[in-house]
């Protein structure tokens, strides 16, 4: 998940392996825009990227295997058969053509361009960005003055090179 100037990704193939939210970081002194992308959209591609992973990692379990055995139950889910447990999860040819994996299982990269002192108080306010950065159900990348940090579980940075 990329939140940034369109520059960054300009001109590349990104193969479709990319949610990509505008941002610019000067035309958001406070910091406000910048916490609804982080607490809204990205939550979301979070949930996206989970129902893949957890779907793709195995589907049986957590996805709701293939969808020809499929029943609608009460408007509220689907069961395999006419009886069972209800399914969650991406059918196994959502996942898959010819049995052969759409997507890798990973874990969510976020990638911001920002200062780190505006990522800081944002994750600070927000126990489910707490909880998504340090245990590591997202990896936070910030993009700042041209140099990469990678937020740490401790909540400290550690710049890449």
């Amino acid at each position: 998940f990329i939140i940034g100037h369109r520059r960054l990704t300009e001109g590349v193939n990104l193969a479709g392996r990319v949610f990509l939210h505008s941002y610019d970081v000067d035309a958001d002194p406070e910091g406000t825009r910048l916490e609804i992308i982080m607490t809204g959209p990205q939550v979301v591609t979070q949930w996206i990227n989970m129902g893949y992973y957890f779907s793709m990692t195995d589907n049986e379990v957590y996805g709701s295997g293939n969808k020809i055995y499929h029943n609608v139950a009460g408007r509220i889910g689907i069961m395999s058969g006419p009886s069972g447990d209800l399914r969650t999860g991406l059918p196994w040819q959502t996942v898959t053509k010819a049995n052969r994996p759409y997507h890798e299982p990973m874990r969510l990269l976020a990638l911001i361009e920002s200062p780190r002192a505006r990522i800081d108080p944002v994750i600070a306010r927000h126990t489910i960005l707490q909880r998504y950065y340090h245990k590591r159900w997202v990896n936070l990348i910030a993009l700042e003055a041209g140099h990469f940090y990678q937020y740490l579980p401790n909540g400290k940075w550690e710049q890449l090179r």
